[in-house]
C-alpha cells in the first residue's frame, strides 16, 4: 500500500460553539491522528490531560471537522487502485475530487474503496469529513428511544471508543479522525481479500487449515502457496471461484507457551497469490505458535469452575485489566507498549484482559503479547450500557466483530474471546428492566451473533458471553461459584478484608483506588497546596464518592493523616494492600479459585484511579504489592477455622519443600513463640498448615506480629494481629546510607525499631527517578537496599527523610 500520510490539513466546519479564530482556520494535521492532537500542535487548545482543561474542550466532539489532502496518481499499470482507510473515527464521508466515494459510522472496522476512475494524473484532491459523533449518536438515540447505562452520555449508540465519553477513571474527550493508516493499493487481476489461519495441535504436531478468500478484477485461474516451519501446500481457484482452503502440517512443532511456562518459538506463515503462471499478485506473512487453549467449566461440588487450559497444562490466571493507554491512541507506540508490558511482566502478570470500552488492540500489541508470552483477553467492544440491536448497529457489529476475529486469528497469545463487559449483570442487577420496557439491549449480541461469528470464523478459540458471566441465563451472572465474577461491593460499599469472605471461581474484576504518583499530581496540576479536595484533584477524581470511599479505607486501617504528604502515601497504602490481601485470598484458594484479573493495569490519563500504574507510566506502591502477591512461589498467613494458617502456593512446574520458622514476637522483635512448619507443594498447587494457639493467639494484640519466613527467595509473610490505627508503634528509628551504585544510587536503610511498610518516593525529588523495591518492613536491626535511578544528582539527605522516605510509624 502507498501511504497517503502527508500534506494533510484540518479544519472545523462553522458552528456556534467553535471559539472564534478556529472556524475554517486550516491547520496541518498529522495522519495517523486526531483532532485534538493537531489542535494541540497547533498551539489552538491548552493540554487537556491539565487541570480542568478537559471541561472547556467539549465543543470539539460536538463539531464538524474536515481533514484534506492532495497527492498524485501513482504510477504503474493497475487494473484496480483502491482507497484503504484502516480506521476512520468515526462518522465519516469521503470524497475524492469532489465525488462521494463512501461513508462510515463505525471506528472499529476497516474500509475499502475503489477509486479507480476517479484518479486524475495530479492534483487529486482527498477529503474527509467527520460528522460530530454526539450529533449522530444523539439522533440515534432519540430515534429508537434511549438505554440505560452507566454514565449520562450516548456512546451505546456509536460505535467508538465508549470511554471517549468519559469513564469513572477516564476524562471526556470525544475525538475525530483519522485514526489508523490510509492510503492507495494498485493490484490487478486478483487480491489477497482475507486470509485466515485456523492453528491447532493434534498428536504434538502444528496444523494450519488456512482459509483464503480473494477479490478479482479478472476471471482467469489463480494459484495461492502457503509455507510454515519448512512445509508448504498450495491449491487452485479456478476462474469464477474465490476460495480455497490449504491444509499444512508441521511435525513435531514447537509449542508456544504462557510466560512462566515455557518458550514463546513462532513460525513464519507465508502466503503467495499468483496468476497460475508464477507472476505473483499479492503476499500476506504473519508469525504464529502452535498452542492449544480450552476452557473447564466442568460443573463440581462447588458450583462450575473456570480454568483456562493451554497445551493442556491448567493456567492459574495472574492477570490485570488493559485499559486504552492513552485517550488518544496514535500516541501509543511500540515502545510504549512494551514498557508497559515490562511493567505487566515484571509484577508476575500472565494475561491482560482488553477491557470492552476501549479498542479491539494494535497490531504491536499483539505482537508484544505473542513475543513475550502474555496471554490475551479481548472484550467485545461493549460496556456497562444497554445497546440497541436495531439497523444500523446490528449489521456494523456483525461486520466488526468478523473483521477482528479474522485479524486477530494468528497471534497465540489470544486466548479467549469475551461479549460485553457488564452489560448482563446489568440487565439483571441494575434496575435496566423497567426502564427498557422490551426494547433490544444486546442480549442477542452477546448470547447469538458474537458466539456465532467465533464459531464459524475462529473455533480455536473459546468464546463467554460476558464478563462477569456464571455460564447459565438460569444462574444469576455474578455468581462467585459458577464462570467469572466481578467484586465491586468491597470498593463501594466495603472494607478490603471483604475479600476473603469470597471463595469465586475466577476474578475478572477487583480492585482499589489511590491518586498517581507525586511527580505526576505535580506535572498535570497547578493546585497550591495540593489537597485531597484542591480543585485539580477534584477533577481529576472521576469516580462517583471516590475521596469517600478512599477516606474510609484509610479510616479502617491506619491513623488519621496530618496533611496531603500523609493521605497521598496512605491512600496509596491502602490501594496496595486492599489488593493483596485480595489476591493472596484468592490464591490461597486455588484448588476453587482458577484466577484473579487485577482492576486495573494502566491509565489512559493522569487521575485518580484503580491502577498500578499511573497515567505517566510511573508504578505506585500498588505495582510492588501486586509484584509480591503474584510471585511464582508465594508464602502467605491466612485466617483459617478460626485461628491462622500458613499457606504456601506453588505456580512453577517443580515441587517446593516449604521449610518455615513461624515466630510470635513483640513489635520489639522479643520472640514470644516459635515454632518449624514444613509443607510439600506439588506444582501448580498450594498447601495450608495450620497454625498451633500459640502463634496464632498474641498475648497483646496491639504490640505482637507474626513472622513466617523461610531461606529461600520467596521472603516472607507477615500478620499484625492489630489494625495499623490501634498498633503501638514506636516512634521510627533508623540509620541510613548513599551511595553511588552503578548509574544509580544505593540507599541502605537500617531499622533501629520496627518500621512498616518502609517506602520511597524518590519522584518527589526528581520526575524520573525510579525506585526497585517498596512496602518493606524492617524489624529492629534488620537492614533494607533501595536502588534509585535518577536523571540527576538527588539529595542524600532528603532522600532519606520525610515526605521522600516513608513508613507508617514515621
Amino acid at each position: 500500500m502507498i501511504p497517503l500520510h502527508e500534506g494533510w490539513t484540518l479544519r472545523a466546519l462553522p458552528g456556534p460553539q467553535v471559539p472564534a479564530g478556529i472556524a475554517d482556520r486550516a491547520v496541518p494535521a498529522t495522519v495517523p491522528g486526531c483532532v485534538h492532537t493537531d489542535l494541540l500542535s497547533a498551539g489552538l487548545i491548552p493540554d487537556p490531560y491539565l487541570d480542568d482543561n478537559e471541561t472547556r474542550l467539549a465543543w470539539i466532539g460536538r463539531t464538524d471537522w474536515v481533514y484534506e489532502t492532495t497527492f498524485d496518481r501513482p504510477s504503474g499499470d493497475h487494473q484496480r487502485l483502491d482507497l484503504v482507510c484502516a480506521g476512520l473515527d468515526t462518522v465519516a464521508t469521503v470524497t475524492l475530487n469532489g465525488v462521494e466515494v463512501g461513508r462510515t459510522e463505525n471506528m472499529h472496522r476497516g474500509y475499502r474503496f475503489d477509486v479507480t476512475a476517479l484518479l486524475r494524473a495530479t492534483e487529486n484532491r482527498l477529503a474527509i469529513r467527520f460528522d460530530s459523533a454526539y450529533r449522530y449518536a444523539e439522533a440515534h438515540r432519540d430515534r429508537l428511544g434511549d438505554r440505560p447505562n452507566a454514565y449520562p452520555e450516548p456512546f451505546p449508540f456509536i460505535r467508538k471508543m465508549a470511554c471517549n465519553f468519559g469513564w469513572d477513571w477516564g476524562p471526556t474527550l470525544v475525538t475525530a479522525g483519522i485514526w489508523r493508516e490510509i492510503g492507495l493499493h494498485g493490484w490487478s487481476t486478483a487480491r489477497l481479500a482475507t486470509v485466515r489461519p485456523l492453528i491447532t495441535v493434534d498428536g504434538g504436531h502444528g496444523r494450519v487449515d488456512l482459509h483464503v478468500e480473494v477479490e478479482r478484477a479478472a476471471d482467469r485461474p489463480l494459484r495461492v502457496r502457503a509455507t510454515v516451519g519448512g512445509t508448504g501446500a498450495e491449491a487452485r481457484i479456478e476462474a469464477g471461484e474465490r476460495t480455497a482452503v490449504l491444509a499444512l502440517t508441521v511435525r513435531d512443532a514447537e509449542l508456544w507457551w504462557p510466560r512462566g511456562y515455557g518458550d514463546q518459538p513462532r513460525y513464519a506463515l507465508d502466503v503467495v497469490l499468483d496468476d497460475g503462471d508464477g507472476a505473483v499478485l499479492d503476499t500476506w506473512s504473519r508469525r504464529i505458535g502452535f498452542r492449544s487453549v480450552r476452557i473447564d467449566t466442568t460443573p463440581d461440588a462447588h458450583g462450575a469452575p473456570f480454568a483456562l487450559h493451554v497445551n493442556d497444562v491448567p493456567v492459574f490466571v495472574r492477570g490485570a485489566n488493559w485499559i486504552p493507554d492513552d485517550v488518544f491512541p496514535t500516541r501509543i507506540t511500540r515502545d510504549r507498549l512494551a514498557r508497559r508490558f515490562d511493567q505487566a511482566a515484571d509484577a508476575n502478570v500472565n494475561l491482560l484482559r482488553v477491557w470492552g470500552g476501549g479498542r479491539y488492540e494494535s497490531e504491536d500489541f499483539y505482537d508484544l503479547a505473542d513475543e513475550r508470552g502474555l496471554l490475551v483477553q479481548q472484550d467485545f467492544l461493549f460496556a456497562c450500557a444497554a445497546y440497541p440491536e436495531e439497523e444500523p448497529f446490528a449489521g456494523e457489529v456483525a461486520a466488526e466483530a468478523a473483521e477482528q476475529v479474522v485479524r486477530l486469528a494468528p497471534h497465540p497469545s489470544l486466548v479467549l474471546w469475551t461479549g460485553n463487559n457488564e452489560n448482563i449483570w446489568g440487565w439483571h442487577d441494575w434496575d435496566w428492566q423497567e426502564p427498557l420496557a422490551g426494547r433490544t439491549w444486546g442480549r442477542g449480541y452477546y448470547l447469538d451473533l458474537l458466539p456465532r461469528t467465533v464459531a464459524d470464523l475462529d473455533p480455536t478459540r473459546p468464546y463467554w458471553p460476558g464478563s462477569p458471566w456464571s455460564g447459565s441465563e438460569q444462574i444469576h451472572p455474578n455468581d462467585p461459584a459458577y464462570g467469572t465474577t466481578h467484586i465491586w461491593d468491597v470498593w463501594n460499599t466495603d472494607d478490603y478484608t471483604k475479600y476473603r469472605a469470597y471463595v469465586p471461581r475466577f476474578v475478572a474484576e477487583f480492585g482499589w483506588q489511590a491518586p498517581p504518583a507525586y511527580a505526576t499530581l505535580r506535572r498535570v496540576l497547578s493546585d497550591e497546596p495540593l489537597a485531597p479536595d484542591s480543585p485539580g484533584m477534584a477533577h481529576h477524581q472521576k469516580a462517583t464518592d471516590g475521596d469517600r470511599k478512599l477516606r474510609r479505607g484509610i479510616e479502617a486501617h491506619l491513623p488519621p493523616p496530618r496533611d496531603f504528604a500523609d493521605w497521598h502515601y496512605h491512600t496509596q497504602l491502602t490501594q496496595a494492600r486492599a489488593i493483596q490481601v485480595g489476591v493472596e485470598h484468592f490464591r490461597a484458594h486455588r484448588d476453587r479459585c482458577a484466577g484473579t484479573i487485577v482492576w486495573q493495569l494502566n491509565d489512559c490519563w493522569p487521575v485518580t484511579s484503580w491502577s498500578a500504574v499511573d497515567g505517566d507510566g510511573r508504578r505506585k506502591p500498588l505495582w510492588y504489592a501486586l509484584r509480591r502477591a503474584y510471585a511464582d512461589r508465594l508464602l502467605t498467613v491466612q485466617p483459617h477455622d478460626g485461628g491462622l494458617a500458613l499457606v504456601a502456593v506453588n505456580e512453577t512446574g517443580e515441587p517446593w519443600r516449604v521449610t518455615a520458622t513461624v515466630t510470635r514476637l513483640t513489635l520489639a522483635g522479643e520472640p514470644r513463640a516459635k515454632a518449624a512448619v514444613e509443607l510439600a507443594v506439588p506444582a501448580y498447587s498450594s498447601g495450608v498448615r495450620a497454625l498451633a494457639a500459640e502463634l496464632a493467639r498474641p498475648d497483646e494484640p496491639r504490640a505482637e506480629l507474626l513472622l513466617a519466613e523461610t531461606d529461600e527467595e520467596t521472603g516472607r509473610a507477615l500478620w499484625f494481629f492489630a489494625e495499623d490505627r490501634d498498633v503501638m508503634w514506636p516512634a521510627a528509628e533508623y540509620d541510613a546510607t548513599v551511595e553511588p551504585a552503578g548509574g544509580g544510587l544505593r540507599v541502605r536503610v537500617t531499622a533501629r525499631t520496627i518500621l512498616r511498610d518502609l517506602t520511597l518516593f524518590p519522584d518527589r525529588l526528581d520526575p524520573a527517578a525510579e525506585v526497585d523495591e517498596a512496602l518493606v518492613t524492617l524489624l529492629p536491626g534488620e537492614s533494607a537496599t533501595f536502588t534509585v535511578r535518577a536523571a540527576g544528582p538527588l539529595d542524600a539527605a532528603a532522600l532519606t527523610t520525610h515526605p521522600v522516605l516513608r513508613c507508617v510509624n514515621d
